[in-house]
């Protein structure tokens, strides 16, 4: 069970775990998106919100039970455009359950050929939030905050989910204007099986508010 604590920064944060900002990913790995159709009919990719890249050198130590890879580097993607604020967003996933179309983490095993994955608006202008560095130690199985591994916070999300790990755990923050409506967690859950074999493509993301 491990803290995530999140930090501004002036620092280049190239290929090191970062909050926000860019993707630094192989060539190979594409920034996730959703299939939506314009005004128009035509169906279009809209980005997903890049979360976070998790550097799993740094978390190697304070991972006992070797449930996450302790090399390469883990990508989370969601679609919480509306819950920074953004009113108008195309995509609103609501509470409970998500579509596995409104999430997504990626995995590279190596770190040593990494390229800065850029979105931006027409005018060239950076879409995303600053990055922010982030740093970790040990926690509780269930504490609050945000966190990889353990159980949920909440104690309605295990009996929702019930064998499920919260592989990681977002907690709302004034600073980033991040709000899950009215005190609310989001999770991203796995099985503790599927996660040691690495199926990424199981996990299950989970919006709980009040």
């Amino acid at each position: 069970m491990i803290s995530i604590q999140i930090h501004p920064t002036n620092d280049p944060l190239f290929g090191k775990s970062k909050w926000w900002g860019e993707p630094d990913m192989p060539e190979e790995l594409d920034w996730p998106g959703v299939m939506l159709p314009d005004d128009n009919g035509k169906v279009y990719e809209e980005p997903l919100t890049f979360i976070c890249q998790i550097c799993c050198d740094d978390i190697a130590a304070l991972d006992s039970e070797n449930y996450l890879p302790h090399e390469g580097m883990l990508y989370f993607f969601a679609a919480i455009d509306y819950f920074l604020g953004d009113m108008d967003a195309l995509i609103y996933p609501g509470t409970g359950p998500w579509k596995p179309e409104y999430y997504r983490v990626l995995y590279t095993p190596k770190c040593d050929d990494l390229h800065t994955h850029h979105l931006q608006y027409p005018d060239g202008t950076s879409a995303t939030l600053p990055a922010e560095a982030i740093t970790f130690a040990q926690s509780n199985e269930a504490d609050d905050g945000n966190r990889l591994l353990g159980y949920p916070y909440i104690e309605d999300v295990r009996e929702a989910m019930p064998n499920r790990l919260s592989l990681l755990q977002i907690e709302e923050n004034d600073r980033w204007h991040l709000t899950f409506h009215d005190c609310g967690i989001l999770y991203f859950l796995m099985d503790p099986q599927q996660l040691l074999a690495r199926q990424w493509e199981k996990i299950e993301c989970y919006l709980f508010s009040l």
